[in-house]
């Protein structure tokens, strides 16, 4: 967003107004103006962070925001533009309802621990509070404050981790369990571009139900296939409320790759962020129980995840999945760039920075593949430089307005993987971005067809069979008899149900709400939910 830059002239003036008054307007006033208007700004700016913004005045309306910061060119101000205020914490212009601090003049001081001295302070295997007292090297940024002055806690970003992962070694992280690059765009198997498959995700987020089912039989109708002779496939990554499970059933039927998106899908951005493992695993591994009781999915293949509102979850979101036995997330952001990136696994450090002052990305090593969400170019023009930040999820790329511009938005950036080093190129939707705008639907469907009609190296694959290529990298020729791109390849006629339950349940834990569950499965005793994902009444 535009910040309007302002001069702190008001500043001079009163301290000017100040010297007036007490010197009686005598000669030396504007000397002594100058001096303490200097000493005035060095007691603002002592203590402060480089590029920390604070206020002068706490307080609601323009004082929430006015802030100003100290520079080597004298203090800086800014003013949020009208209907934001400036979250001290946040350090940001947000939305005025979602700024709670106005009173605050500065953010919370944290103490930092003592991690390099001049001379060691702790034994081997030992790191110091900000107090002095050593603790177990462990214990810092395990997300549970054990120093007294909580610092163990309070400098734990990528960088400064003291139990980060390393950087990447290709002499240990070798194919199939672990792959990682310098800067993530490396091809696996060191393949030459040209011998790629350029592989196309498609994703759904959100509930599978009766506004969207007839939407997902127009794409994959069974008549679009790959160049090997399969019909192209998708992953939806579920939310529970509303789902329709003998739907979900029969998109699995299909050979379509189902994944857990969480079962309350919690408004609060920030509760994902900071939730704990045990959250996690509630949200996720119990969507996984859901979803495989009552859509019937006995294949162990929910395996994969993606948070509400792409909250990463640090590393606590990481621990549940080791512990849970997930094998990769797609909930992490890679900014817009040339080349993309290709997935990692976590063992060894992130290819590319935090992408997102609100992210809370995972600073240690896990045994989990990142499928990581490559921003998409937006350009009008790709060819004219132009500073348009990209945008990970298709429907945010609020300047798609026809469906010409969507036909070209989908091209140019098909080209961008394919001309380069062909990361797959992931497409996520909301289904109801294309049920509302036909014009976008009928330009995806168009360009789909094109695209598989032009290309012979060209996939429309799920997430999980994206993993199973890297883990065992074939050329494009070989690729066509790749035995696990062949799964559930042609899906005979039919319905693997044909008469549903619709069962009406309630839950202790949604007081008052009667909810509809459809299942081809027996109907439970209770609407499934966070304590009682099998609806059986116990945990």
């Amino acid at each position: 967003m535009r910040w309007f830059i302002i001069i702190l002239g008001f500043l001079a003036a009163h301290v000017a107004a100040q010297g007036s008054s007490s010197s009686g307007g005598s000669g030396s006033s504007s000397s002594a103006t100058k001096g303490e208007s200097e000493e005035y700004e060095k007691e603002l700016c002592k203590e402060k962070e480089a590029g920390e913004w604070f206020r002068l005045v706490a307080g609601e309306g323009d004082s929430c925001r006015d802030v100003i910061q100290c520079t080597s060119s004298g203090l800086q101000a800014i003013r949020c533009p009208a209907g934001l205020a400036f979250d001290i914490e946040k350090q940001t212009c947000d939305w005025k309802d979602q700024v709670k601090n106005c009173l605050k003049k500065t953010k919370e001081k944290k103490v930092k621990p003592l991690l390099y001295t001049d001379e060691p302070l702790c034994s081997d295997g030992q790191l110091a509070c900000g107090d002095g007292v050593c603790m177990e090297r462990t214990l810092f940024c395990n997300g549970e404050k054990d120093c007294a002055d909580g610092s163990d806690e309070t400098y734990c970003d990528i960088n400064h981790d003291p139990n980060r992962a390393p950087p990447c070694d290709k002499s240990v992280c070798v194919l199939p369990d672990c792959f990682c690059s310098e800067d993530g765009t490396a091809i696996p198997g060191d393949l030459p571009s040209s011998q790629v498959p350029q592989m196309i995700t498609i994703t759904f987020d959100d509930a599978i139900n009766n506004n969207n089912i007839e939407l997902y039989t127009e794409i994959f109708n069974g008549k679009r296939k790959n160049p090997n002779g399969c019909q192209i496939k998708a992953t939806y990554f579920l939310s529970h409320k509303y789902s329709n499970y003998s739907a979900v059933q029969e998109m699995h039927r299909r050979g379509h790759e189902i994944a857990s998106h969480s079962i309350t899908h919690n408004g609060d951005e920030n509760f994902w962020s900071n939730a704990t493992v045990d959250d996690w695993a509630k949200e996720m591994a119990g969507m996984r129980i859901i979803v495989e009781k009552f859509a019937n999915i006995s294949d162990n293949s929910v395996v994969g995840l993606r948070a509400p509102y792409l909250r990463v979850g640090g590393n606590n979101q990481f621990v549940m999945m080791e512990e849970q036995a997930f094998l990769y997330d797609s909930t992490i952001t890679a900014s817009l760039t040339n080349p993309p990136l290709w997935p990692y696994t976590m063992y060894f450090r992130m290819p590319h920075r935090c992408h997102g002052n609100l992210q809370n990305c995972p600073t240690r090593s896990h045994a989990v593949w990142e499928m990581v969400m490559n921003e998409l170019d937006r350009r009008e023009d790709p060819t004219i430089e132009e500073d348009l930040p990209g945008c990970a999820m298709v429907d945010s790329c609020n300047n798609i307005l026809t469906g010409d511009q969507f036909y070209n938005f989908l091209n140019y950036n098909f080209d961008r993987h394919y001309q380069q080093n062909r990361a797959p190129l992931g497409l996520y939707f909301h289904a109801a971005w294309l049920k509302n705008n036909p014009e976008f639907l009928e330009a995806f469907l168009y360009w789909i067809d094109e695209v598989l009609e032009k290309y012979d190296d060209a996939y429309f694959v799920t997430m999980t069979q994206v993993i199973q290529w890297m883990q065992n990298p074939r050329t494009k020729s070989e690729v066509k008899s790749f035995e696990p791109w062949k799964d559930k390849c042609d899906v005979p006629e039919g319905r693997s149900c044909n008469n549903p339950n619709s069962c009406s349940l309630t839950s202790k834990e949604l007081q008052g709400e009667t909810i509809r569950l459809h299942t081809c499965m027996r109907c439970p005793n209770n609407y499934p939910w966070l304590n009682d994902p099998t609806g059986d009444g116990f945990f």
